[in-house]
């Protein structure tokens, strides 16, 4: 997977818009962060992940999910794209976009695609 192939499933979202984020590729919900690409091209950093659910994501897919020392104190996982399949990831940005779109955008899109 790559960044484009995340943005393609990402951007049919309400709400959702292409921007940048410390000078790399990002997606924003209503102007907040919902992902940005990594310096390496090959990491996404998903926000809204607390500390103990990304534990259990790294040792679950020690390969797709890491972290960094800068990112330790944040509700932030590493996810390396070039080793994520679409099923892992989708899910989890659609959970975090939930958070992020405006209500109307949220029953706009449970209507049109059954929840």
């Amino acid at each position: 997977m790559t960044f484009d192939d995340v943005r393609a499933f990402a951007l049919t979202w309400p709400d959702v818009a292409d921007g940048t984020s410390y000078g790399t590729p990002a997606l924003k919900v209503r102007t907040k962060l919902l992902a940005r690409l990594k310096e390496d091209n090959d990491s996404l950093v998903l926000t809204g992940i607390e500390p103990d659910e990304r534990a259990m994501m790294m040792e679950a897919r020690p390969r797709v999910f890491y972290i960094t020392e800068h990112y330790r104190d944040w509700p932030n996982v590493l996810v390396r794209l070039s080793a994520c399949p679409r099923g892992v990831l989708e899910p989890l940005l659609r959970r975090r976009w939930k958070a992020l779109a405006s209500k109307a955008a949220l029953k706009a899109y449970e209507r049109e695609n059954g929840g």
